[in-house]
């Protein structure tokens, strides 16, 4: 009540409209009004402070109870996310009450534009509902390696947003994608399985001994010893191509071993077969001239 009479006064003072003795009343009682004023916003100040400090150990231990209880990385970070805005809103309109603000009031204004806000931020609104339904779908996890089939984006899961999810690329970048694009569209996790399936297919020419290579590049199979020995592991002839007959090595690996074997393999293969005197294929043509 008494800033509301501080502005009036104010408010008739810039505007001229002077009763008898409203100047002199209004310098007598400005001083404990401005103090008033003054010492209300300074408690704000203080609020502030102390409601950011309590957010901040609200979500700390918020973490660390999810973390006891198992939750997923990306839940975590989604609900982290979640309650901080939810929070910061909350001191929000506690400050706003402090200063007298009828806060039932900016609800219902809130409200009332609720339709054109919605339409206004509808993209938002459309990410907020696919980091939802990620987050009760599981399609992908912190820490898999997805690919987005739209745009063909592709990295590792390094954190799921309320609006967004963060992927780290294989040469370090960082990609955004919004969860509604992510929720409503098709996408490969590679990261899906605790198993991964390994091909390597190697040409050799027609004029070499494909028996001899298959065995050379199965014997490679066997000896490799994060090669899973449960699961079928062959070596076959994949396709009869224009200048090269293809063989196919085919294996299991775990999931977190896939790519340094694989790049491993390929190598030995070369090596191998460069050493049991069996050509590799390359492109060529041969004219014959009549």
């Amino acid at each position: 009540m008494e800033n509301s009479e501080l502005m009036e006064g104010i408010t008739e003072i810039a505007e001229g409209n002077l009763r008898p003795g409203v100047i002199e009343g209004f310098l007598e009682e400005l001083p404990s009004k401005a103090l008033n004023l003054g010492v209300k916003v300074l408690l704000c100040v203080l609020l502030f402070l102390i409601g950011v400090r309590l957010i901040s150990l609200f979500r700390k231990m918020l973490q660390r109870s999810m973390q006891r209880a198992g939750a997923e990385e990306g839940v975590r970070s989604f609900v982290d996310s979640f309650v901080k805005a939810a929070l910061y809103v909350l001191l929000i309109f506690m400050m706003l009450s402090w200063f007298g603000v009828d806060t039932a009031s900016i609800v219902a204004l809130v409200g009332s534009a609720g339709v054109a806000i919605g339409l206004a931020i509808q993209g938002s609104l459309s990410n907020l509902a696919g980091g939802v339904l990620i987050m009760l779908l599981k399609p992908f996890k912190v820490g898999d390696f997805i690919k987005e089939d739209t745009h063909g984006n592709m990295g590792t899961v390094t954190e799921i947003q309320i609006f967004y999810t963060k992927l780290s690329t294989i040469d370090n970048q960082v990609v955004i994608l919004p969860n509604g694009s992510l929720a409503n569209t098709s996408l490969t996790n590679a990261s899906g399985n605790k198993e991964r399936r390994m091909d390597v297919q190697v040409g050799i020419s027609y004029g070499a001994d494909m028996k001899k290579a298959k065995e050379v590049l199965f014997s490679l199979l066997e000896e490799n010893e994060k090669v899973l020995k449960e699961r079928e592991y062959r070596v076959f002839v994949e396709e009869l191509a224009d200048s090269a007959v293809i063989l196919n090595m085919r294996c299991y690996f775990a999931q977190e071993d896939f790519w340094e074997e694989k790049w491993r393999m390929t190598e030995e293969a070369k090596l191998a077969l460069d050493a049991a005197g069996i050509e590799i294929a390359y492109p060529q043509l041969d004219v014959h001239v009549r």
